[in-house]
């Protein structure tokens, strides 16, 4: 076989079904379904299918790899999709040839930056993947120079979470697809041309639990009768949803609503027939619409000072409320305090001028 013929490419859609009855039928894990940003690539000579290929998003939580991009916590969750994880190698029965594994690799390398780009709208900055020891070795990863960064802890990621029990811990193999991926991804500032959206986090268990107690000593605005969630547990949650991204009362219910039941035990959701009632949309609105902002602004500074990170700068946006006048004829402001690193609001204060 003349390797120098390998030609590597994106499956056509007409390829698909066909594309998963192999996965199916010749990998030890099966086939997988598309779920998020996924380019499934197969490998020809002379037309004749060689081997499938699998590149979907990067895994939320891997101590290996974050330690070899040194990236922080507060950044982790806003750049993961720049990573993709080789999730599916399988070459054909019949087709193992020397040095095609590595050929292979080499050429989805050289075209999955563009290939990101064309489909989703920005590039990756690194390959990651994971193989099983008991089975494999990793060596065609090492003979295509991805770098071995360590061991998973084993866990298995299930429909809740993560399971309790530790199974096989596999080897973590990364392989950066431009130079300076470490740098760019360990920056305390992201480079304009990889941002794709605001700031985003993933909270931690720890930060869950944390969140109910800065909120009990707030004043709730609502009637006691047929009052069914604490203040602290609505505010909470919908602190959780606005540090992860959402914005909007639609968009912080939804959020909530995807919770899992650990998640919503952190938060001191209360259990009705096993299962954990969240606040609806209407409530989170109507909390927040007649909340004290005094005591809540207060109240998130204290969070943030306990497990905030410490922004090097900061700066102030202002920005005029459109048709916002108040009784005298005054427009209304508002200036905040913008974190540069974090991008987190530290304060806000309201200004009322003449026009």
């Amino acid at each position: 076989m003349d390797l120098q013929k390998i030609i590597v490419r994106p499956v056509y859609r007409s390829e698909e079904s066909f594309f998963q009855k192999k996965m199916q039928v010749h990998h030890y894990l099966g086939a997988l379904p598309k779920i998020g940003n996924t380019i499934w690539y197969i490998a020809t000579y002379k037309s004749n299918w060689q081997a499938l290929l699998i590149f979907s998003a990067a895994a939320l939580k891997c101590k290996a790899r974050d330690q070899w991009i040194g990236w922080d916590f507060r950044h982790q969750y806003n750049r993961l999709n720049l990573l993709a994880n080789n999730s599916r190698f399988l070459i054909l029965p019949g087709h193992h040839k020397k040095n095609l594994a590595s050929k292979i690799l080499s050429l989805c390398r050289q075209r999955i930056q563009q290939d990101w780009v064309d489909r989703f709208g920005y590039p990756l900055l690194l390959l990651e993947t994971f193989v099983d020891p008991t089975r494999f070795n990793g060596t065609i990863y090492k003979a295509s120079n991805w770098i071995f960064a360590g061991y998973t802890k084993g866990y298995q990621r299930i429909r809740d979470g993560y399971s309790d029990t530790i199974k096989i811990p596999k080897k973590v193999f990364v392989q950066s697809v431009q130079r300076s991926a470490r740098t760019i991804l360990s920056s305390s500032i992201l480079n304009k041309r990889y941002q794709t959206g605001g700031p985003r986090m993933k909270l931690s268990a720890k930060h869950m639990k944390s969140l109910p107690y800065f909120f009990k000593g707030i004043t709730d605005p609502r009637r006691a009768q047929g009052r069914m969630h604490r203040i602290e547990v609505v505010l909470s949650m919908a602190a959780a949803a606005t540090l992860c991204g959402m914005c909007g009362y639609k968009a912080i219910a939804d959020w909530i609503q995807d919770l899992s039941p650990r998640a919503r035990l952190r938060f001191g959701c209360r259990s009705r027939n096993k299962k954990f009632i969240i606040p609806s949309e209407s409530t989170i609105r109507n909390v927040l619409m007649k909340v004290n902002p005094e005591e809540l602004d207060l109240s998130l500074q204290k969070w943030n000072k306990e497990y905030g990170s410490v922004d090097e700068s900061l700066a102030i946006d202002g920005k005029t409320m459109c048709n916002a006048i108040d009784e005298l004829g005054r427009q209304t402001h508002i200036m905040s305090a913008i974190g540069h690193q974090s991008g987190q609001c530290y304060t806000q204060k309201k200004l009322a001028l003449s026009l």
